[in-house]
């Protein structure tokens, strides 16, 4: 078995903490901001909350996420981190991760998050360019990313990951250039790129119709193949699409969900996978709180993977990760297929040490149509249900 299929077997909780300074143009996530009046009732809720689900541990990796888990007091965060420990209980040497801004960092806050059981920090770096910091509506500037790295450091937090955007239209080949070297001499432990996206209903959606600037999608790819060589030749390898790191600090929640392994989760919007079904909270804030005080669990829909579905989904889940999927029904199907057979002509996809992954990473999105257009093939019996316990 590939290590990164260890994670399979791996229990995970993520903790969806909405609270934000102010909501940045291009964010479609559950997040509210001008409301931490109400951080205190909602980490009532999530305790309420994790009371409600089936005892299940211990956990491998406990990921608090946003919205701005950092913006939140320290002391909110950790009594949400001891239910969770009391709950399901935190296995030995898990890893605890934290998504942070870097304004809200300092190195008392850094401190009392490592002494709470934070591990592992990931900062919403975004760029190192001022011009573009300002488009993306964040608040922080370069040298707030630099004091934050130290602060983790300092703090003695393991493992530290630096999040980057690229594609915003007034970018330049320059300024992205920059903030790849910037952020290596950072010198995170981990680095994440992802480009600009344009979701609906958000405020870059509407000045876009207005007629804004959108994002190129060839300078995008572009701006990838920039980060690809910059980061590989400063010592991280590639291990998922859109993320890189040294030796020994990749994400393990984010591996815990590529494996298909399952993973608990608290919080407005916030999507679990448990027992063979995949389900996701009420999104409002409003509603999730109605829902946790009046004692029902605050599920908005559920969709049971089963079958053949379980199949495709390993595949579309697992194909994201450079070491790719092993072989099976599912990777058959693709590779014998038409349009499995023109991916492997083109260098997209191959069967490698009996693994299919995929080559060309900017093109995982045409790997994914192939996928979720598999049949299953005639003979397939589809294994026993799980009992479903959420």
């Amino acid at each position: 078995m590939s290590p990164v299929d260890a994670h399979l077997d791996a229990r995970s909780a993520y903790v969806h903490i909405p609270f934000c300074s102010s909501v940045c143009p291009y964010c479609d996530f559950a997040v509210v901001a001008g409301a931490d009046h109400m951080i205190d009732r909602y980490a009532d809720a999530v305790i309420s909350e994790i009371g409600m689900s089936q005892p299940w541990g211990p956990l491998n990796s406990v990921y608090f996420g946003g919205g701005t888990p950092s913006h939140v007091p320290p002391s909110v965060l950790g009594r949400i981190l001891t239910t969770l420990q009391d709950h399901h209980g935190i296995g030995a040497g898990a890893e605890v991760s934290l998504e942070a801004n870097p304004e809200d960092f300092s190195e008392a806050r850094a401190g009392e998050l490592s002494q709470i059981g934070f591990n592992r920090v990931s900062f919403g770096a975004q760029s190192f360019d001022r011009a573009v910091l300002e488009a993306l509506g964040r608040r922080h500037g370069p040298e707030q990313i630099m004091a934050s790295v130290a602060a983790a450091r300092g703090a003695a937090i393991g493992s530290i990951s630096v999040d980057l955007i690229f594609g915003t239209p007034l970018e330049t080949d320059q300024s992205w250039a920059h903030s790849l070297l910037s952020a290596i001499e950072a010198s995170p432990d981990h680095v994440s790129c992802y480009a600009l996206t344009v979701e609906p209903g958000t405020p870059l959606n509407r000045a876009v119709i207005a007629g804004a600037a959108a994002p190129d999608p060839d300078v995008q790819a572009d701006r990838y193949e920039m980060a690809q060589a910059s980061l590989e030749a400063a010592g991280y390898h590639r291990y998922e699409v859109s993320n890189w790191c040294r030796p020994g600090h990749e994400c393990r929640y984010n591996l815990t969900v590529w494996a298909q392994g399952q993973y608990e989760a608290y919080g407005n919007g916030a999507h679990r996978f448990r027992d063979g079904v995949r389900s996701r909270n009420v999104r409002r804030l409003d509603a999730y709180l109605s829902e946790v005080a009046a004692g029902r669990r605050p599920i908005a829909g559920a969709e049971p993977v089963t079958g053949w579905d379980t199949e495709i989904d390993r595949l579309f889940v697992g194909l994201r990760r450079s070491a790719g999927v092993s072989d099976g029904p599912g990777v058959q199907s693709l590779v014998g297929s038409a349009e499995g057979k023109l991916l492997q002509e083109a260098g997209v996809i191959e069967m490698s040490g009996g693994r299919l992954v995929v080559r060309r990473p900017l093109l995982t999105d045409e790997v994914h149509r192939a996928v979720l257009g598999l049949e299953a093939p005639i003979g397939w019996v589809e294994p026993p249900t799980p009992d479903n316990v959420w």
